[in-house]
């Protein structure tokens, strides 16, 4: 709607400009050398400034990353493997079978030893009550926040937009209205505030704000993302309900954007792309990832056998989307010409053509939501495991932090010195409903680890490492 009130605002200049200069007479100029009538001539010239004055106007306003910050909790979160089961044990609420299979997920699950839990599940005996789910989630966003604050010196004031997502976790006054109580942001800040919108919500987050910052120009932006862990645990005994407590574990980033055209010039990435694709209308979909009660009345995250192939099928509807966005011509060619044939004589020996998305991309950031999802995308992208590494070793590392685990990933490839001027970023995330939500940035310089601050550098050195299958 910008867009046609700026053409519309444009045209009408244009047309009372035009009846203007033809009612011009000659006699004013005097340019009786040349053979063309000087009145064409002025209006030619302002047709082409207005027209210029129009596309520039109905460019969209660019949206800047100038920085983000991952969270690390204390050393007094981390839970290994084998202390998770001890702590399983101790609670009494699990059988023996439940312990059993939650131990064959965990090894089985691509996590290590040094993840993160909520300080309330580490207690014994545990207390995951909704006010210990507050001072967590207190120390994880106004972490990851304080952490971005000290690499960017901005006034909290400046901030024109904030917008957080959390999962499952949704109180009154809402956690983006903490943030404005904390940091005592303006009274006109336009605050949102997502949840029940599954991992993928972070992707989400960076959408609305980059249509909130092209509305408002030269405006800021914060997005936050965060995940509680104290309140979702399962302490119930159906299997499809168990997964969740072996992978889910503690995260949080934060990251400020910027519609500034002046911030191009010490911004990290340039938002090229947002593409969502849902799933929600099927119902398989549609369930295969929800929060609910079992058969003994407790709260649980259920995850289904399905979930997997619904995950290829939101990946697919997204990458038809993203692909002409993207792709090279001769991708893009071998792709509809493919489908095409299929269509036309309706065959099935030949196999749908599957792009070369590593000529769009220098880099893949895929949500950690498992051993398993990570493998589909590999194999159905054909990705080698150098493409791979920065989703693998963050849910080695830190689990599936959820709507976070992109931009630990993020922070990886900057840790290892990946990141060159004008790379292009894949984030790829999947989340409940069921979506596939992808954000493709273009990185407008070289980023150099050793001056970066973030949760990977104390340790980069000591990755990639060798996880058993």
């Amino acid at each position: 709607m910008a867009i046609l009130y700026k053409i519309k605002s444009t045209t009408t200049y244009l047309f009372l400009i035009l009846i203007i200069t033809m009612s011009i007479d000659n006699s004013y100029f005097h340019f009786q050398h040349l053979r063309f009538d000087s009145k064409w001539l002025i209006t030619t010239l302002i047709i082409l400034i207005l027209l210029a004055i129009l596309y520039f106007q109905t460019q969209p306003y660019p949206v800047y990353l100038l920085d983000f910050s991952c969270y690390k909790p204390d050393n007094t979160c981390k839970c290994s493997k084998k202390t998770l089961m001890e702590l399983s044990q101790s609670w009494g609420t699990f059988s023996n079978e439940s312990l059993e299979f939650q131990k064959k997920v965990l090894d089985r699950s691509g996590l290590g030893d040094n993840t993160y839990l909520p300080e309330s599940l580490l207690r014994i005996p545990c207390n995951p009550s909704f006010t210990e789910s507050r001072k967590e989630i207190e120390v994880l966003m106004f972490g990851a926040i304080d952490d971005l604050f000290a690499k960017i010196d901005i006034n909290p004031k400046k901030l024109g937009i904030l917008v957080l997502n959390c999962g499952l976790y949704s109180p009154t006054p809402s956690l983006s209205a903490q943030i404005v109580n904390k940091y005592k942001l303006r009274s006109n800040i336009m605050s949102y505030n997502l949840s029940g919108m599954g991992c993928s919500a972070g992707v989400i987050s960076i959408d609305l704000a980059k249509d909130l910052l092209r509305v408002h120009k030269n405006s800021y932006a914060l997005v936050v993302s965060v995940e509680a862990g104290s309140t979702n645990w399962y302490f119930g005994n159906e299997r499809s309900m168990l997964v969740s407590n072996c992978v889910f574990r503690i995260g949080a980033a934060a990251i400020l954007l910027s519609s500034k055209r002046s911030d191009k010039r010490w911004a990290k990435y340039d938002l090229a792309h947002t593409v969502r694709a849902h799933k929600g209308a099927h119902d398989e979909a549609f369930d295969c990832a929800s929060l609910r009660e079992d058969s003994q009345g407790k709260v649980g995250i259920r995850l289904s056998k399905d979930l997997i192939g619904v995950a290829g099928s939101a990946l697919k509807a997204n990458m038809t989307v993203l692909g002409p966005l993207v792709l090279p011509l001769s991708e893009k060619l071998m792709f509809f010409g493919t489908l095409v044939i299929k269509k036309v004589f309706k065959t099935s020996r030949v196999k749908s053509y599957i792009p070369n998305f590593k000529l769009a991309f220098e880099h893949f950031c895929v949500h950690a939501g498992g051993r398993g999802v990570l493998d589909g995308v590999q194999k159905n992208l054909g990705l080698t495991d150098w493409d791979m590494e920065p989703s693998r070793m963050t849910l080695y590392r830190f689990g599936n932090t959820s709507s976070t685990s992109i931009w630990y990933e993020l922070a990886y490839t900057e840790s290892k010195g990946r990141i060159k001027k004008g790379d292009r970023i894949w984030q790829i995330a999947f989340g409940s409903g069921f979506k596939c939500n992808s954000v493709v940035w273009r990185a407008l310089r070289n980023v150099n680890p050793t001056q970066e601050k973030n949760p990977w550098m104390d340790e980069i050195d000591s990755f990639p490492i060798d996880v058993p299958m």
